[in-house]
């Protein structure tokens, strides 16, 4: 994914990232450049115009959200709630746009 990022210009009109538990919740070290600085800024470089950026998270991440609003984007912090067999839990979707 990362790769792939930092070589496509104005390609996507969405990214949609489930790769981990969230931005500070890594299920792979690799992952860490996909929620930096960097990485958002390649995000925001590979989506066209209008395009969006969607990243789940187990649980809100303060930081996260400032630093997707430094790379550029305006962002909106969903809280959505789950069901399933450990029962109820709430997630964070941040939909990042804005681009241009």
């Amino acid at each position: 994914m990362a790769s792939l990022l930092a070589t496509e210009q104005r390609t996507y009109d969405a990214i949609l990232l489930d790769v981990d538990n969230g931005p500070e919740d890594l299920t792979r070290r690799g992952h860490h450049w996909l929620y930096t600085r960097a990485g958002l800024e390649a995000a925001s470089k590979a989506l066209r115009p209008e395009g969006i950026l969607a990243v789940w998270s187990a649980g809100p991440d303060r930081a996260f959200s400032q630093r997707l609003r430094r790379a550029g984007f305006e962002v909106d912090e969903v809280r959505v709630g789950s069901r399933g067999p450990r029962g109820r839990s709430r997630h964070t979707i941040w939909l990042a746009g804005g681009v241009s």
